[in-house]
């Protein structure tokens, strides 16, 4: 977590629960001003309350959001929340995007948030990791569940962090799906939920999810988030298995998720991730603590 909270904070909010919990952690940690950058259409309504000025702008205008966080004068700024990936092609570019954002060759991730952030520490506006005072939703490698992962199943978790390490590299999606040794699905432009309900209907029950950010992951933006909806779609597609790295994934209502995930014999469990160099077909290793290790 940043060393001392500002008391002045910019939230540029997506869709989902985060922004809202991330908003009330803010204020625990004494956030006395909150200045909203909201998404019509993205954006939970309800959030501006928890604001102290709201700005409101569609998603194509990226020259206004600046525009917002400039005039509204704090130093800091956090990115929380998500946006509709297939919005890419749908959303209205204002003079500034269409300089910027659209003529990027490559667009994922890194370049176009990359980009924002840097756009926005032109500002002066320091931009923080997007768990800032979410430590307590951050849970470190270990098992979280009642039921650990059975020998199949560490099978497909090791097979799933070798490959995710490598598509994640590649800015293609943090959620891999694995069956029994095959790969069910990767995630692409649909999106998690969608990604899982794939590879359930191709693969039927049993597979283990794999959801991880790249290595050397930007904090500020690209960190996956796991609440409700991930294991209500985990439960629907009958995974039996869900994998995270440890310490770099934020797990909303964190022990509604196990509650639940215990009452159907769903495991979920975090891994230690070595991190090196890929080269030579050679792979970050996943190391998963039993059930005993983790007690």
């Amino acid at each position: 977590m940043h060393e001392a909270a500002p008391e002045r904070l910019s939230l540029i909010a997506g869709s989902g629960d985060y922004p809202r919990l991330l908003a009330e952690a803010a204020r625990r940690h004494g956030v006395s001003h909150i200045h909203l950058v909201a998404f019509k259409g993205e954006t939970h309504r309800s959030l501006a309350g928890l604001a102290d000025a709201v700005d409101w702008i569609n998603l194509g205008q990226m020259g206004k959001m600046l525009d917002a966080l400039r005039e509204a004068g704090t130093k800091h700024a956090i990115m929380a929340g998500q946006l509709r990936p297939t919005q890419i092609f749908r959303f209205r570019p204002d003079a500034w995007a269409r300089k910027t954002f659209m003529a990027l060759k490559v667009k994922n991730p890194h370049t176009v948030f990359g980009m924002l952030v840097d756009e926005i520490n032109k500002l002066g506006i320091e931009v923080l990791p997007a768990s800032t005072f979410m430590d307590d939703h951050m849970p470190e490698a270990g098992l979280l569940t009642t039921r650990a992962p059975d020998e199949r199943e560490q099978a497909d978790i090791d097979l799933g962090i070798q490959i995710a390490t490598t598509t994640t590299g590649l800015e293609i999606g943090q959620t891999l799906v694995v069956k029994e040794g095959v790969i069910l699905a990767v995630e692409a432009l649909e999106g998690t939920d969608k990604t899982i309900r794939r590879a359930g209907k191709l693969g039927g029950p049993g597979s283990v999810v794999v959801k991880i950010a790249k290595q050397g992951q930007d904090m500020r933006f690209d960190i996956p988030v796991i609440g409700p909806r991930t294991i209500k779609t985990l439960k629907k597609a009958g995974a039996s298995c869900l994998a995270f790295r440890g310490g770099r994934a934020i797990f909303l209502e964190k022990e509604r998720l196990i509650d639940e995930a215990n009452q159907v014999g769903l495991s979920i469990i975090g891994i230690e991730i070595e991190e090196h160099p890929i080269s030579n077909n050679e792979y970050p290793t996943a190391q998963g603590k039993s059930a005993r290790e983790s007690e």
